[in-house]
């Protein structure tokens, strides 16, 4: 009995030893002044306050400092406009923008914040103006469509919609033509950019991930056959073409590695045929910042790699950043060309300097076994790995991520200095991060269902979810409980072929 109450004991002791290295939480003290200069109070507007203070100031305190002339005769700074408007986080609601009978994918503001696009499984994108109503401002129906909406972007224009699919093909919609609705090639034409190469099959990959270059003249797209491509508009054609993400298993050890040297070279022969070629499909990519020079991108073989379009030679990228244990599924850029953050299929998000990236992968994680993020739930033990050369800054955890890709980003930084990262997740909810101290803000839940997508108003303390249960709802700082439109329990579903429609 004493040795079994000695081995419970040292058990417990070493569970507390592994939640403990599971809650740790440190951001690079770089990083951390950067958002804290942009998202909190700057010290004139302090006024004749006591610098060592720690209560948090009022929206009243800033103005009337401004107003007394205690904060040196100058107005709100960008820092004082996010202080104030990061305490506002958009908790209240949901109240309902749509309801649609297939499952909502992606839901996007535009730059301004007066469009709010949502594709949907099937053939559909909605359009709505957040100024009127969220009235529907375009209503889309999509050309050539395989299985669902997998992306969509707005050029910067805001005049062009391009949407993709699991095909090669991405379309452009004009949005601002005269006519509501919109029939691919009936009554409006849907222009085909066709990304197909002379050694690719017609049909061979599908897309995943969408970008417009911050001039509208390039986009970028990420595919299932391990490749970025860069469409110039202009020109019309694929101007850029990457073999970005593969990887080999070795035969005997499945390792993820072109030749298994410990294995002495057995796997030589049977990757010469090509059996054992895994093509890791390219899940995100974005452009790192204005410039469109360089781009950064997410794959099933874990890596995140970043991409120097200016030194672009042989396909070798600038560098690559490990730390995560599973696929990637998607990458939001800061827009400094320096910082981004990733979400994965380990359950984690993770946020990078690109600084800290090698030239090559250095050592390889421990591998999660007989897991499928489809169709299982994350092994338990699993949370508690770690990998052996983490480049990253700072991981996020509470969230979750099975069965599709979902999307996480950084909360604008015109209302909030960026100060949160906030993500969907398949427990239904929507998570809001503390990026500094690696909390959780707020967890919005009221979806029956995953949420895939979320999008925060640029300017505005809105936020809007785009779930499987076939809503589109939005959350705000405050609002009308008495609003019809406020979605109630009584309406929750799992999924949106419960209850018909009319159209």
């Amino acid at each position: 009995m004493r040795g079994v109450r000695r081995s419970a004991r040292a058990e417990s002791a070493r569970k507390a030893a592994r939640d403990r290295e599971l809650e740790r939480f440190a951001l690079a003290p770089e990083v951390s002044q950067l958002t804290r200069a942009a998202s909190e109070h700057c010290f004139r507007a302090r006024g004749a306050a006591s610098a060592t203070r720690r209560k948090p100031f009022s929206a009243f305190e800033l103005v009337s400092a401004r107003e007394s002339g205690r904060a040196g005769g100058a107005g709100f700074s960008a820092a004082d406009r996010a202080y104030v408007g990061r305490r506002h986080v958009p908790t209240r609601g949901p109240w309902s923008v749509d309801d649609v009978d297939s499952e909502a994918y992606v839901s996007q503001f535009s730059a301004d914040g007066s469009l709010l696009v949502a594709g949907f499984r099937g053939s559909r994108i909605r359009v709505y103006d957040a100024e009127k109503g969220w009235k529907v401002h375009k209503d889309i129906s999509c050309r050539s469509l395989q299985w669902t909406v997998s992306d969509i972007a707005l050029s910067p224009d805001q005049r062009f919609l391009a949407y993709s699919s699991l095909s090669p093909i991405i379309h452009i919609v004009n949005v601002n033509s005269a006519g509501k609705e919109s029939h691919a090639n009936i009554t409006e034409i849907h222009e085909g950019l066709d990304f197909t190469g002379d050694d690719e099959e017609e049909g061979a990959f599908g897309i995943f991930s969408v970008k417009f270059s911050k001039d509208g003249r390039e986009i970028v797209v990420g595919n299932n056959e391990r490749s970025i491509h860069v469409y110039d508009l202009a020109a019309n054609k694929v101007s850029v073409r990457i073999r970005a993400h593969s990887v080999y298993n070795c035969v005997k050890c499945h390792g993820a590695i072109k030749i298994c040297k410990s294995c002495d070279g057995i796997s030589i022969t049977m990757l010469k045929f090509g059996q054992y070629k895994f093509m890791a499909d390219v899940n995100a990519v974005t452009f790192a910042d204005e410039s469109g020079n360089v781009l950064y991108s997410g794959s099933d073989d874990s890596l995140c790699k970043v991409w120097d379009r200016r030194c672009l030679t042989g396909e070798k990228s600038a560098g690559i950043l490990t730390g995560h244990l599973d696929g990637v599924t998607f990458i939001d850029s800061r827009g400094d060309g320096r910082y981004f953050i990733s979400n994965c299929k380990d359950q984690r998000i993770k946020l990078w300097d690109i600084r800290k990236m090698s030239s090559v992968v250095r050592a390889r994680p421990e591998r999660i076994v007989d897991w499928d993020y489809r169709w299982m739930s994350f092994p338990s033990e699993a949370h508690h790995f770690k990998h052996p050369d983490d480049q990253s800054l700072a991981t996020y955890r509470g969230h979750s991520v099975l069965r599709t890709l979902i999307r996480c980003y950084f909360s604008p930084m015109h209302s909030t200095g960026q100060r949160y990262i906030y993500t969907g997740s398949s427990d239904r909810s929507v998570h809001i991060y503390d990026m500094v101290s690696g909390r959780t803000v707020k967890r919005l839940s009221w979806h029956g269902s995953i949420i895939r997508d979320c999008t925060w108003h640029p300017y505005y303390p809105t936020l809007v979810s785009s779930s499987w249960d076939g809503y589109v709802a939005r959350w705000e700082a405050s609002g009308d409980d008495d609003d019809p439109s406020m979605l109630g329990a009584d309406e929750q579903r799992a999924n949106p072929y419960l209850y018909g429609h009319d159209w």
